[in-house]
């Protein structure tokens, strides 16, 4: 995975509305929660969203995430620094580390070796994160589940298992896949697990999955567009995350001036 070459050209200028609703109060309260929905590689963009938040000094606390959020959202839960999070994730094309499957009825790739890269620099379990933590997966009935227990690396995996791109990963006796195939955002589920809670709820343009909709009450939503990445480029990423960026910037500062 990797950054953007000198000369790359910046994806155009995102238009469309990137403030949904508000209902946060007229100060965005400190302690909000985060929800990070999929997005086909867009770690680019819920980086930006997540500078611009940290760069207000606003504290979230608990953060569920889906596939490429998921990914994301556990690098920033485990406190590792952004510019660390954009190293890993775009320090070279996604092929580098996802070598074909030696059973490619099961899925295309293979990710031992996004296991072995998640495990080095995460904890092994949900409950050693600093922070409430949980990512969306999809059982194989269709319906959505949050996994915020037990060991972290294979949920994270389960999240983003596009089906036939990668394998679904077993998780105490059920098999799970990419939580985006039932619900890529999982507001609802969220509310279940944190009833009192408010939240910031950054959703990245649909290039697949379900979109369920919610009721934007006690959410601020900010929406980005996709970042057309292939898996043998993330394309220029550096631009795709200032791009996010600006984007939360001006929906944080129409909240609450800093």
């Amino acid at each position: 995975m990797r950054r953007s070459a000198p000369g790359e050209t910046a994806a155009p200028a995102y238009t469309l509305p990137i403030l949904i609703h508000v209902s946060l109060g007229d100060v965005l309260p400190r302690g909000v929660d985060l929800i990070l929905s999929s997005g086909f590689l867009a770690f680019s963009r819920h980086l930006g969203v997540l500078e611009a938040i940290r760069a207000r000094g606003l504290e979230t606390e608990a953060l569920v995430g889906t596939s490429s959020g998921a990914l994301v959202g556990a690098f920033a839960q485990a406190g590792l620094p952004l510019p660390r999070v954009a190293d890993i994730l775009a320090g070279e094309p996604p092929l580098r580390s996802l070598p074909f499957n030696r059973r490619p009825w099961r899925a295309l790739f293979s990710t031992t070796r996004v296991a072995e890269i998640l495990s080095r620099h995460l904890p092994r379990r949900f409950e050693d994160m600093p922070k409430p933590f949980a990512v969306g997966v999809c059982d194989r009935a269709g319906r959505h589940h949050l996994i915020r227990t037990g060991e972290l690396v294979p949920a994270l995996l389960a999240s983003m298992a596009i089906p036939r791109i990668f394998p679904a990963v077993d998780i105490a006796g059920r098999r799970y896949c990419d939580g985006g195939v039932a619900d890529r955002i999982g507001v609802q589920a969220w509310r279940e697990w944190r009833p009192e809670q408010k939240a910031i709820v950054h959703i990245v343009a649909r290039s697949r999955g379900r979109e369920v909709p919610f009721d934007p009450k006690d959410t601020l939503v900010i929406r980005t567009p996709r970042t057309r990445a292939k898996f043998w480029s993330l394309g220029d990423f550096s631009g795709q995350l200032r791009e996010a960026r600006a984007l939360a910037d001006r929906a944080l500062l129409e909240l609450a001036p800093a």
